[in-house]
């Protein structure tokens, strides 16, 4: 709803939403209120106070305070410069005056508010308290330098949902009394919660950080207090330069930055040293942050080898590809097919594609409706067929934001139990269900959410034939009348003394009664294995929901039910009211499933680009012919939001590209971008050179990077038909899942060295408890489509007993397990 409201900021007429943050419409105004604590996307925590502002004649907190039409806000008057000079005078004391070594130097913003505020001088003082400094594996925090503003704190709570960081005790002497009488309001206030707090771990330890080591808590932090340990006196912020590209990793398309310059004095190529993001906007998991350096290095122009490459270009008659491609790629791959009729094969596209297909049939559209921007503002999700927390970790934070900021709701449907979900809010009710009843779940949205007179008729009587009456027994507590006698003392009138009488008190008790009531039941839940307090937790947690989104993933893709599934999700879309979005399996996925005409079938003589073939194209340096990575090239990637994002090089390359390919074959261009205004406008591309693509934020927090997909119309008919579910087909006994853990995606993340996740097969605690297995035993997990051999690994991460098998590493070869779908069953023996 556009709730348009005018506002005066400082003499200057603006437009913002009713109820938006005093702090945010100033930001998107381009006013400028001093502000540490707050985080655009999180809850307001008051920490430091500095962004106070006179709204009205009365004095609030921009950063909590919300618009009203007609408010007139003064950002600056006498007593607010007092109280801001004061604020920073505190933060300044005790800081150690160690800025030409700190890491943060130079984008510290203690030192730009101290500077900004003019303190040139100190009024206060304390006795310091010992604060030692402390080794939290990817992170280093110095407890000296940190100022308390609790952004790290927020972040991880509002924006990740790790929880993994709380302020705790810090030890120290109280403020001398006479400073509460002497200091402004604010300034006291901020200091004496300052004064008696460090942050720490939520789980109670010094050392043990148990979190998705995502980073976001030390990318927001304003001072060098939490730093990444590897990046720690690597180099000072000024020296580097800050390149915008996308993250190659998952299908998020998150903005990064690579910040490189040159390795040493005697090695002047350059080197990528970290990974920063617009953080106010969009937040990055580890992969992200800390996975950057998979570049192909080593790669040359090897002349005979690239002869032999055109060569086996001539020959082959397929060509095998995974998604992490650029879009450009994809489109010279299709170019190719076009000239000389090869079939492109690509797994987990032509299974994306093929869904995307079954569900336009119904829903009149080539895409999903929405995108994790609109998920985030809804205040009720559904995630459905995917491992969120690895999967797409954007989608998860697109969750974890809506409960902790919307005070939003949901549900997660997945087999395999997971404390990170589960842990994120105590309104998310999560049923692990059987593998293959995905049906079964988007059969109770519709049954649940759906407009039964709208929807077609089959689909309600199918619905309907899941509900029945049944009598059950109650137990419930009433309150009784029960009348007794009981003797007290009353005063006899006629003489004057008090006398022990006999009186009747009636007075109301408990009393537990059982009836039979009739109740409706809902087969599906059953089948779902759904709690029993299932419904009333669902009715607690609809109040006042208005919005609601569903997020489906790869486990529907491959499903042997996929046709199916597909077409629920759009009447989901279309007769139940969700916002719909489809997480694409990698990181160009989608951009691959509009581009390229794929094929099941395979050929005689394959090149590989990026996997295995007869003659192999790769950025992995592992192949015939060595290929750019990601962070190699300029190019587009299709991200989740359907978003066509711009990324460039961070690093040199030195070898063929397969631009160079298609000219040797007769399809010309000078580079590989120049095919990007190409990309084919009939899927949804618009035709726009790559240099002329923008990419950044504005203020307001609006995202001009490249351009959306356009949605287009297909002609339907009116089927709307869909299959019934087979609750025969769930899975039991010794299940197996193909899935990666938290920061692993792909060969890519996996050559990455500040990625040190182990390959192997993933079990929880919980299953190693009840099994003769232990961390590290040599097992076979084989099944009637093949088996493989590695050690177990220990992941806290997971839950329950299903087996995690991973695909980052292609030495475990765990797809000769799998048939497409991501579940199988298996047998475990230890070798």
């Amino acid at each position: 709803m556009d709730n348009k409201i005018t506002i005066n900021i400082d003499g200057k007429e603006i437009q913002t939403q009713e109820g938006e943050y005093i702090l945010n419409a100033a930001r998107a105004n381009d006013i400028f209120i001093p502000a540490i604590c707050y985080l655009t996307r999180c809850s307001p925590t008051l920490a430091c106070r500095i962004c106070l502002v006179e709204a009205d004649g009365k004095q609030v907190y921009a950063c909590n305070a919300k618009c009203k039409d007609g408010m007139n806000i003064t950002t600056t008057t006498e007593n607010i410069a007092k109280e801001r000079r004061a604020i920073m005078e505190v933060y300044d004391v005790n800081h150690p005056l160690q800025c030409g070594v700190c890491d943060q130097s130079g984008e510290c913003e203690l030192q730009n508010y101290t500077l900004e505020i003019g303190v040139d001088s100190q009024n206060y003082a304390i006795k310091d308290v010992h604060r030692p400094a402390k080794d939290w594996g990817h992170l280093h925090y110095d407890a000296g330098l940190c100022i308390v503003c609790e952004r790290c704190v927020t972040a991880c709570k509002d924006m990740i949902g790790d929880n993994s960081l709380k302020t705790i005790k810090r030890g120290s002497d109280a403020i001398d009394a006479q400073y509460k009488e002497e200091m402004p309001k604010d300034a006291y206030a901020m200091w004496n919660k300052l004064n008696k707090s460090i942050i720490g771990l939520s789980n109670g330890t010094d050392e043990d950080l148990d979190c998705t080591s995502c980073g976001e808590c030390a990318a927001v932090c304003p001072v060098g207090a939490l730093v990444d340990t590897k990046f720690m006196y690597t180099t000072n912020a000024w020296e580097l330069n800050r390149i915008p590209a996308t993250c190659g990793h998952c299908s998020a398309g998150c903005q990064i930055n690579y910040e490189v310059k040159h390795t040493s004095i005697e090695n002047p190529e350059d080197k990528i040293y970290r990974v920063t993001n617009e953080w106010n906007y969009v937040s990055l998991c580890g992969a992200g942050r800390y996975g950057f350096d998979y570049q192909n290095a080593d790669a040359k122009k090897d002349e005979v080898a690239f002869n032999k490459a055109v060569e086996a270009f001539k020959k082959a008659d397929a060509i095998k590809f995974t998604s992490t491609i650029t879009n450009e790629e994809a489109l010279i791959l299709e170019k190719l097919r076009e000239k000389y009729g090869y079939k492109l094969v690509n797994e987990d596209a032509r299974s994306f594609q093929t869904f995307l297909k079954d569900y336009s049939a119904v829903s009149g559209t080539t895409l999903y409706g929405s995108d994790l921007k609109e998920v985030a503002a809804s205040d009720f999700i559904v995630s459905i067929g995917s491992a969120l927390k690895s999967d797409n970790p954007n989608a998860r934070y697109a969750l974890n934001n809506s409960m902790t900021v919307n005070k939003g709701a949901g549900i997660y449907f997945h087999p395999v139990k997971d404390p990170i979900i589960e842990g994120l809010n105590k309104n998310l009710i999560t049923v692990n269900h059987k593998p293959l009843l995905e049906e079964a779940a988007l059969y109770l949205l519709l049954d649940l959410f759906g407009d039964k007179e709208k929807m077609p008729s089959s689909v309600a009587q199918y619905l309907e034939s899941f509900h029945s009456k049944k009598i059950v027994t109650v137990t419930e507590t009433i309150k009784e009348s029960v009348t007794e006698i009981v003797k007290e003392m009353k005063l006899n009138e006629e003489t004057g003394v008090e006398e022990e009488v006999e009186v009747e008190k009636t007075k109301m008790v408990p009393k537990k009664v059982s009836k039979e009531v009739e109740v409706e039941d809902n087969r599906l839940l059953e089948i779902l294995g759904a709690s029993e307090s299932f419904m009333d937790d669902l009715d607690k947690q609809l109040k006042k929901k208005e919005s609601f989104a569903l997020i489906v993933g790869a486990d529907l893709y491959n499903h042997p039910k996929a046709k199916n599934l597909a077409r629920l999700c759009a009447l989901v879309e279309k007769y139940a009211g969700f916002k719909l979005v489809m997480i694409p399996t990698l990181t160009n996925t989608l951009g691959v499933s509009m581009i390229n005409e794929l094929s099941d079938e395979s050929g005689k003589y394959t090149i590989g680009y990026n996997t295995k073939g007869d003659f192999t194209l790769s950025a992995l340096g592992d192949g015939d012919l060595d290929m750019p990575a990601l962070n190699q090239q300029e190019g587009t990637l299709t991200s989740i939001n359907k978003n066509v994002n711009p990324t460039n090089a961070a690093i040199g390359y030195n070898g063929y590209t397969l631009a160079d390919i298609a000219n040797a074959l007769g399809v010309e261009s000078k580079n590989t971008i120049d095919f990007t205004a190409q990309l084919p406008e009939s899927k949804g591309f618009s035709n726009i050179a790559f240099d002329d693509l923008e990419d950044y934020y504005t203020n307001a927090g609006e995202e001009v990077r490249g351009y959306k997909l356009q949605n287009i119309s297909v002609e339907v008919n009116s089927d709307e038909s869909v299959e019934k579910f087979e609750e025969s087909m769930a899975m039991d006994s010794t299940i197996i899942y193909m899935a990666n853990p938290v920061r692993q995606f792909s060969e890519f993340t996996n050559k990455a060295s500040g990625l040190d996740e182990v390959s192997g097969v993933y079990m929880s605690e919980e299953y190693l408890k009840g099994s003769d297995f232990n961390e590290g035993d040599s097992v076979r997990v084989k099944n009637e489509n093949g088996e493989i051999v590695a050690k177990i690994v220990s992941d806290n991460k997971i839950a329950g007993d299903i087996v995690v098998i991973p695909t980052f590493d292609s030495k475990l070869n765990s797809e000769a397990l799998f048939s497409g779908y991501r579940f199988a069953t298996a047998s475990i023996e230890r070798v």
